[in-house]
């Protein structure tokens, strides 16, 4: 092995090693005269990427496999259930560490980030690349944690398949429903792997009914576990009727052993696989019309004559075709289970070319890439993460980013083995690639060999669209693919710790809104204040810690506030004329605008405009109209904060000839602001999802606390020997709220939070935040 490891011979090429932001980077150069013998830094393999055993692959091989051997897959899951646990023994037993990393010693490949391993939690999605029995795998470790679910997103939006992890004793919990949620949005096949089966309280019959009851979903168990909690030691092969059991001297789980059922040994666990099989083998029929088939033509007599591939098969037509999950079962922090999941991946999830891709029809053969994440390298600049649907990326090669407009030069193309880069001269359709580069690219571009390739695309999408005829906006949208961005419920002000400092500090914001769409940044219009929105506290103490660590600036943030909405609840009429000689120039508009309350929620105003208002007109200044409508209700009259759920009527307008469309924007601006001021005026407050996991002791105590904060208690649910408190609170009252649940329960409890909508406040509750505001209380 050693051998292997000095000799990086490669279809002639030499790897020497950099050690870049603390993540060791491989880099593949072309060397036609001599090899160089070296022993790679930082982390070992157990070979090297390619190189299994003493079989030497080519280059090619390596980096372009058949795209039918490509799996590019999401792992994700509620916090804590043990993801970056599952994929460090992923990379483990498929030979790309030499060493288990632990979540608890904050040394695995995929939480690289200081914030990550010091808290132990996913905070940024981390792709990593292996090889297993022949299969490429792309895999994407994800965040548990509602606060990054944005994360989530944007990575299931470029991936094939996904394994959703549960912890056994809890079955589904709160952030599972969500990632559910998002993996439904984009039709993503997934498989269910059970984890921590050796915890107390661990439940295979529990977990797997709540994933039928409360996913709704239908689990086809191929595993059953041998023994639970404390006497769990192995699972059972359904599909193949045999035992895996691993070695309980082992220290890293490498060694197990798979033996068949015999009737001598186990007839009890026999007896059970049996029935198990049986039935799966009957379900898998009902879902799948060819396995009914050939299971009543040759099998209805005795099952257990059916092959094994023949099954594996059916199950992997039912997965991708969405119908069923699969369900198996393990423990990876007691490395148990991890390889039947690889091989469960590589069989039953699907390859790039069994996904149903509408666009790649209209791109042919050329280039077409989704860039879903970037991230900011303090030597390299910013690396892309992109997904390829069609056509071959190479470095050095111009591309054009249809949703920017503009042609840019990829310098470098890289792959994430592991925590190393390795530089490659090529990668196909299928794969997800690293670029180096690319300056303007953002997340949820789309990117195209040229800007002749996008409308050609384009111009093909219409005839289609005018074949089936249906509206081109459909097209429209998939050409421009995009990634939905939730909006912000925090927000505070921060500060640089001088005057001199605030352009560095501004430097450090826009990096890291291009890292992380989902935190935003605006300028008070009163105070001159930069004020930073997020998804939640932690979502801003993160970009905090990270402004002073990455960029070493020592800021300092505002107190944390709540985003409250505005809206109105009676019709209005407001009029405004604007007339202003500038130079010799007289700009003069005059305009009547009706505001009132929408009957649906819109968080954009809903603009109409009245008969008596010409085409012509409208034709000229139609777009100065509504930027002015829109800027209007950015700030309501009450609090500043933004006005939804309003309809916007434009009754009449005058233009004297040559007013330039500025002064019609700020006119209507004024008009509307206007409107608003006059109408009875609501302030909306962010509702939220709580789900709180209490053991009975302390159940009382967390009732009466939430009944405190303004808590709609829904339902009561018992899981194990906890209950789950379920029900709405308002974001306003539930802050800082972990510290005091901790203390209330003696840090047993657990909780987690999501948006669920905005709703009125009551008239006591303005008053008191109006009054709080205006600085009287």
């Amino acid at each position: 092995m050693l051998s292997n490891l000095r000799i990086c011979a490669v279809s002639h090429q030499t790897i020497s090693s950099v050690h870049i932001n603390n993540i060791c980077c491989y880099k593949v150069r072309a060397s036609l005269k001599r090899l160089k013998p070296h022993v790679p830094l930082g982390r070992n393999y157990s070979s090297l990427p390619g190189l299994i055993g003493n079989d030497i692959k080519s280059l090619h091989s390596i980096i372009n496999p058949p795209i039918a051997k490509i799996r590019n897959i999401g792992i994700m899951a509620h916090i804590d259930a043990g993801k970056t646990t599952t994929t460090e023994r992923i990379l483990y037993y498929s030979g790309y560490t030499r060493s288990l990393g632990d979540v608890d010693d904050g040394d695995t490949v995929t939480d690289f980030m200081a914030q990550e391993r010091e808290r132990g939690i996913t905070i940024q999605s981390a792709a990593v690349t292996f090889d297993w029995k022949g299969y490429r795998v792309n895999l994407i470790d994800t965040p548990g944690h509602v606060d990054f679910t944005l994360e989530v997103e944007r990575c299931l939006r470029v991936l094939d398949g996904a394994v959703a992890i549960f912890d056994a004793s809890a079955g589904v919990e709160a952030q599972t429903l969500t990632v559910w949620r998002q993996a439904d949005k984009h039709n993503i096949p997934r498989i269910c792997f059970l984890n921590k089966m050796d915890k107390t309280g661990a439940s295979f019959k529990y977990a797997v009914e709540s994933i039928r009851e409360k996913l709704k979903a239908k689990p086809l168990l191929l595993q059953l576990p041998i023994g639970e909690a404390k006497t769990f030691k192995g699972v059972v092969d359904v599909v193949t009727k045999e035992k895996l059991l691993w070695n309980s001297n082992s220290n890293d789980g490498k060694d197990f052993e798979r033996k068949p059922l015999l009737e001598m040994s186990d007839p009890e666990l026999l007896k059970e696989t049996t029935e198990a099989r049986n039935a799966l083998i009957e379900q898998v029929a009902d879902m799948d019309d060819e396995f009914a088939d050939l299971v009543l033509e040759e099998f209805s007599e005795n099952f257990d004559l059916l092959p094994a591939e023949k099954l594996q098969t059916a199950i992997h037509r039912v997965t991708v075709a969405q119908t069923a999950v699969p369900v198996l079962c393990g423990s990876a922090l007691k490395n148990k289970g991890i390889q039947p999941l690889l091989d469960a991946v590589t069989v039953y999830l699907p390859s790039p070319e069994e996904r149903n891709y509408e666009f790649l029809q209209w791109y042919k053969d050329d280039l077409c890439a989704l860039a879903f994440k970037v991230l900011h390298d303090k030597q390299r600049g910013p690396l892309v993460f992109m997904r390829i649907y069609s056509g071959t990326i190479k470095p050095q090669l111009a591309i054009h980013n249809v949703n920017g407009n503009c042609t840019e030069r990829i310098s470098r193309l890289l792959l994430p083995f592991a925590d190393q880069h390795v530089e490659i001269p090529s990668l196909t359709a299928g794969n997800i690639a690293l670029t180096v580069g690319l300056k303007h690219t953002a997340t949820g571009d789309t990117i195209v060999s040229s800007k002749s390739s996008a409308l050609a695309a384009a111009r093909r999408a219409e005839r289609e669209g005018e074949k089936k005829h249906r509206q081109n906006n459909e097209a429209e949208r998939v050409l421009l693919a995009g990634v939905e961005i939730p909006e912000p419920v925090f927000f505070c002000t921060i500060e640089p710790p001088s005057v001199s400092k605030q352009p560095d500090l501004e430097h450090a914001l826009k990096c890291l809104q291009r890292e992380d769409p989902s935190l935003k940044v605006r300028l008070d219009p009163d105070s001159g204040q930069t004020v930073l929105c997020g998804m939640g506290e932690l979502h801003i103490e993160i970009i905090h810690d990270r402004i002073k660590r990455e960029y070493g600036l020592e800021t300092y943030l505002g107190p944390l506030q709540v985003a409250y909405r505005e809206t109105i609840l009676n019709s209005v009429r407001a009029t405004d004329t604007l007339d202003r000689t500038l130079g010799d120039k007289r700009h003069l508009v005059t305009v009547e605008v009706e505001a009132r309350p929408t009957e649906t929620s819109s968080v954009t105003p809903v603009i109409e405009y009245a008969e008596s208002i010409s085409e012509g007109l409208l034709k000229v200044s139609k777009e100065a109209i509504e930027s002015g409508i829109h800027s209007a209700c950015l700030q309501g009259p009450l609090l500043g904060s933004p006005v939804q759920d309003v309809a916007i009527t434009v009754y009449s307008l005058t233009i004297h000839p040559g007013t330039s469309t500025t002064m019609i924007s700020a006119c209507v601006s004024r008009c509307v602001q206007k409107a608003l001021k006059k109408a009875d005026k609501q302030v909306l407050e962010p509702l939220m999802n709580l789900e709180v996991t209490v053991a009975r002791d302390y159940l009382s105590p967390v009732l009466a606390d939430l009944a405190q904060r303004r808590g709609n208690i829904q339902e009561i649910q018992t899981r194990q020997d906890n209950k789950v408190v379920i029900g709405f609170v308002p974001l306003a009252d539930i802050m800082g709220y972990s510290t005091v649940l901790r203390t209330l329960t003696s840090g047993s409890a657990t909780f987690a939070l999501e948006l669920s909508t905005y709703q009125a406040m009551n008239s006591q509750d303005q008053n008191t935040l109006l009054n709080r505001r205006s600085g009287l209380t």
